[in-house]
């Protein structure tokens, strides 16, 4: 993937996830989440869960509960069904520092395109 598909396929990703959080599901979550995507078309983006809602930034002053780090390319392709999340984590290409609990959680918490 050419790196201006995957930056596209990066922001179109990130401004999908407040739409596509299940607010039933997401009730009674209190999070912020961290996503640091590395190479080209990386950046980091924080992803705050309240109050049934999901908000995407770039920036955020408060403390996340989960941060995530991977390759943009590598979270395009798990966004986009054609990574495995566990093997990804098993062989390094997804790095988790924080709330496991959330992390296991973050799939049911959002519907699939």
């Amino acid at each position: 993937m050419a790196s201006e598909d995957t930056a596209g396929a990066v922001r179109a990703i990130f401004s999908e996830i407040p739409k596509r959080l299940d607010p039933d599901a997401a009730e009674g979550v209190d999070a912020m989440i961290r996503f640091n995507l590395t190479g080209n078309a990386g950046g980091t983006y924080f992803v705050e869960i309240c109050d049934g809602a999901a908000s995407v930034s770039t920036r955020s002053s408060r403390q996340p509960q989960l941060t995530m780090t991977m390759s943009a390319a590598d979270y395009v392709a798990l966004i986009e069904g054609k990574l495995n999340a566990q093997l990804a984590f098993m062989n390094g290409k997804l790095k988790m520092v924080g709330d496991m609990g959330l992390a296991m959680k973050l799939p049911s918490l959002f519907t699939r395109a």
